[in-house]
This record gives C-alpha cells, sequence and structure tokens, in this order.
C-alpha cells in the first residue's frame, strides 16, 4: 500500500466510478483498476461492490477510506511544512557548548540570530568540552561551542573568540597583582573537572613549568564553572578561569582579577561541527552568523 494507490482509491470513491476518477487524475481507467487490485491484494480485502453503473463501497472499503483521507491529509501537511521550513527557516538547531561559552556567548548569539530568524528554534545542552565534541561526532548535535581542540579527521574547527585565562581571588585575598604558576601553589585552589578545555590549557602550562598538578594545592574539584566561581566568592579558595566568565564579577567588583606571567598561550573558543552530517539552511546560516558576530 502506498500513498498513491490510497489517492486513486478516494478518487474511485468521490466519483463512484473508475472511468470519472480516471479522467480526474490523468490516468487510464485500466491503471486506476491495477492501482485498486493491488490495494486489495495487499490489504486482502474487497473494497468495492459493482451495483448497478455504480462502484459503492464495502465495509472494509469505507473504513479504509477514512483511513485515507488521514493518511493524505498528514501528507499535504508534511510538505507544506517542508516547504515553509525551506521558505521562512523555520526549524530547530541543537547546539552543544561547554560552561563558559554556554553562559556567557551563546545567548548572544541566539539573541542576535532569531533578530533575523524568528522562527529558529535553539535546544542547547551545556556539557564538558570533551562531552561537545563527542555530541558533535555522533551527530547528535547540529554544531557545537567548545574551549578546547578534540582532534578528529571529521571534525572542523571554527575560532570565534580569542582570550586568555587568569587567576580570580575573593575579594578578601592577600592576594595583588600579577602573579606566577608558583605564587599560587601555597593557595587552597578550586579546580574544574579534567574534560574541560579551560582544565586542559592549564595542566600544559603546568607541564611546560614542570609542575605536577599534585603539588597544586587543590581542595575541590567541580563540574560547573559558576560553582567554581561560587567557591572563589565565598573565600575557600582560589581558582584559573575564563577571562571571559570572570569580567562581570569582577567588573561589579565582586572578585579580584589577576595576570598570571608567563601564561601568555593563545586560547581560542570554537565552532566546531561535523563535516560528514549534513546540515540544514538554518544551521549553514547560524555558522556564518557566529563568524560576523565575533
Amino acid at each position: 500500500m502506498d500513498l498513491h494507490q490510497l489517492l486513486v482509491f478516494t478518487k474511485v470513491v468521490e466519483h463512484k466510478s473508475f472511468s470519472k476518477a480516471a479522467e480526474d487524475i490523468f490516468l487510464s481507467q485500466s491503471t486506476v483498476s491495477s492501482h485498486i487490485q493491488a490495494l486489495e491484494k495487499t490489504l486482502n480485502i474487497k473494497l468495492f461492490d459493482r451495483v448497478g453503473r455504480e462502484s459503492i463501497l464495502t465495509p472494509s472499503g469505507e473504513r479504509l477510506y477514512q483511513w485515507a483521507l488521514k493518511l493524505l491529509l498528514l501528507k499535504d501537511q508534511a510538505l507544506l511544512d517542508l516547504k515553509e521550513g525551506a521558505t521562512e527557516l523555520r526549524g530547530i538547531l541543537r547546539i552543544a557548548a561547554s560552561s563558559v561559552p554556554g553562559q556567557f556567548m551563546l545567548p548572544k548569539m541566539v539573541k542576535n540570530f532569531r533578530n533575523q530568524h524568528p522562527h529558529a528554534t535553539f535546544h542547547i545542552n551545556q556539557s564538558s568540552s570533551k562531552n561537545v565534541a563527542e555530541q558533535v561526532l555522533s551527530g547528535s548535535v547540529n554544531m557545537g561551542i567548545l574551549g578546547g581542540k578534540y582532534e578528529n579527521d571529521n571534525l572542523y574547527y571554527i575560532p570565534i573568540v580569542k582570550e586568555k585565562l587568569v587567576l580570580i581571588t575573593s575579594n578578601q585575598s592577600e592576594i595583588s597583582g600579577q602573579v606566577t604558576i608558583h605564587d599560587i601553589l601555597k593557595y587552597p585552589f578550586i579546580m574544574r573537572n579534567s574534560d574541560s578545555g579551560t582544565n586542559a590549557l592549564l595542566e600544559r602550562f603546568l607541564k611546560r613549568n614542570k609542575i605536577t598538578k599534585d603539588q597544586l594545592n587543590v581542595i575541590a574539584y567541580t563540574e560547573s564553572g559558576q560553582s567554581l566561581i561560587q567557591f572563589v566568592l565565598q573565600d575557600i579558595g582560589i581558582a584559573i578561569v575564563s577571562e571571559i566568565a570572570a569580567k562581570d564579577y569582577y567588573e561589579n567588583h565582586m572578585l579580584k582579577m589577576h595576570e598570571i606571567s608567563d601564561f601568555n598561550e593563545d586560547r581560542y573558543f570554537y565552532l566546531v561541527y561535523n563535516k560528514n552530517k549534513t546540515q540544514s539552511m538554518l544551521a549553514k546560516l547560524f555558522i556564518e552568523n557566529v563568524s560576523k558576530i565575533f
């Protein structure tokens, strides 16, 4: 049973005639008869009784006619939705984002894009940078925004923001001015989990300075960048975070921000997508739009 057979069937019902149905849909009468016979064979039921010059529905035919109308209407609605999606650019964008871009960058991206394409709907999944890359690879999201590169031939990275990491302390902290990595070792330290882009960059910096992670006085690990900042605000420890994440707190005099000497490795946030995943027109436009914003 296919939709074309159902269309032919409904025309025969409406005209109560095979010949008139054939004229309506520009088919030969023999072709119409073949479609009805194929439909009866597939369903193993009789659809019409011949009464005089008219073809009258059997009880099974009456039931199929109601279903056929619903299925054909659903097909028309699906085609209309696809057409509107192409012309009005309506649809869903699924984006995975790591902590900092998810909180401080993505809202601006969404606002800017929806100003141009108000029918776009966003599904945002926030997790670690490594998990973002894995979601993009699996194809479960259209794209990701993250703070570290995880090399894979199927991933294409677009750098969108360049920034640096800074040390943050509470306003009660005795630390002032620029610090060295060796200054940091003696203070209670709050650290992100190992899958975050921030943590990966910090570990490379420690290794370059021949410092093991065990030499840090780590008193807490946290999955959340917001939670980490709250630990610092409460003067429980110090932390190294993205300057973007710390900026608003610093400008509102809620914490202190310090540069770390020799910590000058470029840090980027990237938009990443899977080269093997077919992107919708909406997704392609979003990718182009992000590059213009930043």
